[in-house]
């Protein structure tokens, strides 16, 4: 079954085919269609993802799936949440879409790492809300949430993931996301989380696998 993801975000096609990969869905970027990325307008993870999965639905025609991630932080009274990615005064664009998305990560962690002088409470989590549908009017989207526990260091510390992922330090695994492996991460991560919850939907109500 083919399914686009509403998003041009290559790190995040990468995680979810790997997360789907029992399923064996052809997931596609919807901007390797040529499909504008929707508006998010919305205050919560969920109604923001079903936004963008109804927006791609419409212009293929076909199943769409997205997700609506963030971090939350306790002392910040859930900041930068569904602002995740935008957190800071949005940078340039250069030709470059990844290179782009690094210089708006490194803007974002350096506000955060500002915002959070002095704080001792650091307690935060990453959220994932995955939504998937059948058509852009499918009256019964499936609806996935994940949340990971961790809290905001002083320093970043990794090279891998993307995002607030060098900041985000995870007790359990005595790590920063940045310097988990793919494989550990695909484990644990909200992600993770809300895709083998939405697994179980797509096997139960769309009958896939």
């Amino acid at each position: 079954m083919k399914l686009v993801l509403a998003s041009n975000n290559a790190k995040k096609l990468v995680e979810l085919q790997a997360l789907f990969a029992p399923l064996a869905l052809d997931i596609v970027t919807q901007g390797s269609l040529g499909i504008a990325e929707a508006e998010e307008p919305h205050h919560t993870f969920v109604e923001n993802a079903l936004a963008k999965a109804r927006h791609a639905a419409q212009h293929v025609g076909a199943a769409a799936i997205a997700d609506d991630s963030g971090l939350c932080v306790d002392a910040l009274d859930g900041a930068p949440g569904v602002h995740s990615a935008r957190y800071a005064t949005q940078v340039d664009d250069t030709p470059d879409r990844e290179k782009t998305r690094g210089l708006q990560d490194a803007a974002n962690n350096a506000l955060l790492l500002e915002r959070m002088q002095g704080i001792e409470d650091r307690r935060a989590r990453f959220v994932s809300a995955l939504v998937a549908v059948r058509s852009a009017d499918d009256p019964e989207p499936l609806i996935a949430l994940g949340r990971w526990q961790g809290s905001i260091l002083t320093t970043m510390r990794g090279e891998g993931g993307f995002g607030y992922d060098p900041l985000m330090f995870i007790p359990a695994l005595k790590q920063t996301v940045a310097e988990l492996g793919a494989e550990v991460k695909n484990r644990h991560s909200h992600r993770a989380l809300a895709a083998q919850q939405m697994l179980a939907l797509m096997r139960e109500v769309w009958h896939l696998g």
